[in-house]
């Protein structure tokens, strides 16, 4: 797909939008390059550049040792983007040619569709000058705080999961304009902070 075809994607509305992407993509090949993930999303959109490495974080993937950091590298090169105002995210080509087994993102998605729902249903537009504007900035510069603790966290099992979920969460929030998702995006990095602090203190 072509980068201008890829920009003019119209932008997924909820989790349930990015699954259903995936799943057709999944179905299509193979393997599926992360390029190609990008490609369905377009790349107007912050919010789900946050969601799916944090959801590829939460899966079984982020069991396996490095995989959690190297995700995380992922978010802080997007959220940085956001934090410049970048109008379209720039992903580089090694991240772009890196790829999963179509059937490994068959359980991904296949594992996120409950969760998903359910959050499509909790959370959409209620506060929402609190997910425009300065707001998407201060959203970007948390997540890449919380993407600096997951490579200490990785030395505890499931740790890191504590600030990609939260990283996971400002990204819907961003996606569906939910400030009420936003605030409990923050609560929840504050959480992975006092973790931090406590096993590693």
């Amino acid at each position: 797909m072509s980068a201008h075809h890829a920009s003019s994607v119209s932008r997924p509305e909820s989790l349930g939008e990015i699954l259903d992407r995936f799943e057709v993509l999944a179905e299509s090949d193979d393997r599926v390059a992360v390029g190609d993930m990008v490609d369905v999303i377009g790349t107007r959109s912050y919010g789900p550049f946050l969601i799916v490495p944090a959801m590829i974080e939460l899966s079984p993937l982020g069991g396996v040792p490095g995989v959690p950091t190297a995700l995380a590298a992922v978010v802080v090169l997007f959220a940085l983007q956001m934090l410049w105002g970048r109008k379209r995210l720039w992903v580089p080509g090694f991240v772009a040619r890196r790829a999963l087994g179509a059937r490994q993102l068959q359980r991904v998605v296949a594992m996120a569709r409950p969760l998903a729902a359910r959050l499509d249903q909790w959370f959409y537009g209620r506060l929402q000058a609190l997910a425009v504007g300065t707001w998407i900035r201060i959203a970007a510069a948390a997540c890449v705080a919380l993407a600096l603790l997951v490579p200490p966290l990785e030395l505890f099992p499931f740790a890191s999961s504590v600030p990609m979920g939260a990283i996971a969460l400002f990204g819907l929030a961003l996606m569906v304009r939910d400030g009420a998702l936003m605030v409990v995006a923050s609560v929840l990095a504050c959480g992975a902070v006092a973790l931090m602090l406590a096993l590693v203190l």
